[in-house]
């Protein structure tokens, strides 16, 4: 995930871009409370499942952390990525791993996601290809979270979702018309590949 694997955890180093045209960059994580990024072993897994979804969609890393995913797709050239991020000091470490890689097509917005969210779904904006969805674990209502993204979401969008592995089934099923595509446990967290499937 791009943080809080687990609870009351810091971390700081740097997270290493597995494939693209970034491919071998090392980013600086801060140390910010729970913030821990997504392990190799997951991004792999994630981007093996995303790998003809991400080259040229717009993307959204809701919760961005380290920003390990969003960069991820971002090196897989994604047409563009927005991160949010509330933390401020992750939010500016993230601006300026952007500026790093002078990554021109990821944006960096310092804000709560819930605000984030409600403001775009007013806009004009063009809706979202895909989105990651890894929330803070313990203070994440799920459910609450889907509905805050669908409105900003493309009809045959994809949603990647991690969460911990013992959260209970009810709170991660996200309603009709979107399906479960893969779904699969890795250590503590359980990670999904969800679509969109209404075609009306």
């Amino acid at each position: 995930m791009s943080k809080r694997e687990k609870p009351n955890a810091s971390a700081a180093g740097s997270v290493r871009i597995i494939a693209g045209q970034y491919r071998g960059r090392k980013l600086p994580v801060p140390i910010v409370d729970g913030l821990r990024p997504t392990g190799d072993r997951v991004r792999e897994t994630v981007f093996n499942w995303l790998q003809t979804r991400v080259p040229g969609a717009r993307c959204l890393d809701a919760f961005a952390g380290s920003g390990a995913l969003g960069f991820e797709a971002a090196s897989r050239y994604a047409e563009s990525v927005v991160m949010i991020e509330a933390d401020h000091q992750a939010a500016q470490q993230l601006k300026a791993s952007q500026k790093l890689l002078n990554a021109n097509h990821v944006s960096v917005l310092h804000q709560p996601f819930e605000a984030f969210a409600e403001a775009f779904a007013a806009s004009d904006n063009q809706a979202f290809d895909g989105v990651f969805l890894d929330p803070p674990f313990r203070s994440t209502d799920f459910s609450e979270v889907f509905r805050q993204v669908q409105p900003l979401l493309a009809r045959d969008a994809w949603i990647y979702i991690e969460c911990p592995k013992t959260l209970p089934d009810a709170q991660a099923v996200l309603p009709e018309p979107w399906v479960t595509l893969r779904d699969k446990i890795l250590g503590d967290v359980r990670v999904r590949l969800c679509q969109n499937q209404s075609h009306e």
